[in-house]
């Protein structure tokens, strides 16, 4: 029985093909190629050393899904698929309310059809919107300051009344705090297609040169050094809290949900630093106004899920910071070099 990875030829679905292949798992990959590399994916297979299934498919195509289903024995989905700059998504907020709920609702219609109802979905810790306190739980109150998180929150509703109409489905909903680092071989990456929209990729094309400064949004937060306080995580950690949840999947547990972070926070100005520290280059940055809807302070509580999935993070700052320059120096053109 197959798993079926959605979006598995972007940042944090090629690394999580990566973990499935290494447990044994047979995977099949469905990305319409649009923010990823099928490089990624040839680079996932040398890695591993293991063959994977490729469709290059739009999940908007549902009779190109429904000839997959049929044809390939699917037990369960991962969902990354879809579009996520959230600056973008202000600009351009139909395209992506119709890509992202859209291919999602196509995905559910298609999985009910062939009686696949196991999902672990795909969602953002941005669904918390501002939240009042931190660490975030998962039983804070939930709302979005962009279009991007409202197609987070509209897609966990969705699978949640998905679940009441039918609670013969299985769903797994994991709330991702801000995924940084690479696969240890430095042969898969963060690969942004233009300007970065996060913090690691723009300070590593800082360092090699692609981009002259970064630029820091606000040094005049409440936080220890004026800038923004996020959870930075490993984005093998995060990878490795998939397998987790596919193994809760069997306990057929119905609608689940975890954070997935590592309970400590870090400004941008830490961030730099130990990047410096472990490259040994100088990041040059500037001081900007700050950023309409940024928030001071957001880190995970991550307790439910080491109590309920047996999964914590154990990857430190400095290895994140390791791999993402291990990346970068050894292609500084992302895939494209």
């Amino acid at each position: 029985m197959a798993i079926l990875v959605t979006g598995g030829a972007g940042y944090i679905g090629s690394h999580t093909c990566v973990e499935l292949l290494n447990a044994g798992y047979e995977v099949i990959v469905v990305d319409n190629l649009i923010n990823s590399s099928q490089k990624a994916l040839e680079r996932v297979q040398e890695i591993t050393e293991k063959k994977l299934t490729f469709y290059k498919v739009d999940l908007l195509d549902k009779a190109a899904l429904d000839n997959i289903f049929q044809k390939e024995n699917i037990e369960s989905v991962i969902h990354f698929a879809g579009l996520k700059a959230v600056g973008e998504s202000v600009s351009m907020p139909l395209e992506y309310y119709h890509n992202n709920i859209t291919g999602t609702i196509m995905l559910c219609q298609v999985m009910q059809k062939y009686g696949v109802k196991d999902i672990v979905f795909s969602s953002s810790a941005t669904v918390y919107g501002n939240p009042e306190t931190v660490p975030i739980k998962e039983d804070f109150p939930l709302s979005a300051t962009n279009p991007y998180g409202r197609t987070k929150l509209i897609i966990e509703n969705l699978l949640k009344d998905l679940y009441v109409s039918d609670n013969s489905w299985n769903i797994i909903m994991l709330r991702y705090f801000n995924p940084i680092g690479a696969d240890k071989s430095g042969r898969i990456g963060e690969d942004p297609k233009n300007i970065p929209n996060n913090l690691m990729p723009y300070i590593t094309q800082v360092a090699v040169g692609k981009l002259e400064y970064l630029g820091v949004f606000g040094n005049d937060y409440d936080t220890h050094d004026g800038t923004g306080v996020r959870d930075y995580i490993h984005v093998t950690d995060l990878a490795t809290g998939h397998l987790k949840a596919l193994e809760k999947l069997n306990e057929k547990p119905g609608v689940l949900v975890y954070n997935l972070g590592t309970g400590k926070g870090y400004s941008v100005l830490d961030m730099v630093k130990n990047f410096e520290k472990v490259s040994g280059r100088t990041i040059k940055y500037k001081i900007l106004p700050r950023r309409p809807g940024d928030i001071a302070i957001c880190y995970a509580d991550p307790s439910k899920a080491k109590l309920e999935l047996g999964w914590e993070t154990i990857r430190d700052i400095d290895e994140m910071c390791e791999d993402s320059w291990r990346w970068q120096k050894n292609n500084p053109n992302g895939y494209n070099d």
